[in-house]
């Protein structure tokens, strides 16, 4: 069997191609996310009996009834934040961390909250393990955001629930953004992305999506 390191430049042609074929070919054309995600070793992310297949277009298990999602959602719901360098950014399910390190590697003052133990320390030794020291980590019912760090400039869920969770519109700064996947069937949503502008609330669908659940006070 080939050793991991004779696997290296595989991994990174893969990556290369995920990042042209499955992201910029969609029209993803956010540079700060190009950037982010063409460095991260998306592989190390996965269990390593799937690194091989961690580029793929596709979500892959991670455990625990969770996934990494495929490549182009993540670069997706990262553009549709459209952050700014030095925003401070809420994301709801740490699950693997690969969200999370691509919106630090973005610049952003990122916070994650993930509410399955076994998860959360796991992913919080990786994090530390890739120097990932600033991404501020926490085991909670997400659902009921983190209103000891609120306000958020930006949030995003990475789970879909039923509703949206009023805790996490009130931790919405004005101005800000909120992506969440949202539908009266589990893993059958519409992702929306909510605008906080002047004191008002606007939803904007921007179509089907399917997510792992939202589980908590909030959620499923």
């Amino acid at each position: 069997m080939p050793s991991f390191k004779n696997q290296q430049p595989d991994l990174k042609r893969n990556r290369m191609r995920m990042l042209s074929e499955q992201i910029m070919a969609r029209g993803i054309s956010n540079s700060a996310v190009l950037a982010a995600m063409g460095k991260i070793k998306r592989h190390l992310f996965v269990e390593e009996a799937m690194q091989a297949e961690a580029y793929g277009d596709f979500p892959l298990p991670i455990g625990f009834g969770q996934t990494i999602s495929q490549p182009y959602v993540v670069a997706l719901m990262s553009e549709l934040l459209e952050a700014e360098p030095g925003m401070k950014v809420l994301e709801i399910g740490t699950g693997s961390g690969y969200q999370a390190a691509v919106l630090a590697e973005m610049g952003l003052d990122v916070h994650s909250v993930e509410r399955i133990k076994e998860l959360h320390f796991r992913t919080a030794s990786l994090l530390r393990r890739l120097g990932y020291y600033r991404i501020g980590l926490k085991l909670d019912d997400g659902t009921l955001g983190w209103p000891e760090e609120a306000p958020f400039e930006r949030i995003i869920v990475t789970a879909g629930g039923p509703e949206i969770p009023r805790p996490l519109v009130e931790q919405l700064a004005d101005p800000g953004i909120l992506l969440i996947p949202v539908g009266e069937k589990q893993r059958r949503q519409q992702l929306i992305r909510l605008e906080k502008q002047g004191g008002k609330v606007i939803e904007h669908n921007l179509g089907a999506v399917s997510f792992v659940n939202l589980v908590g006070n909030h959620g499923w």
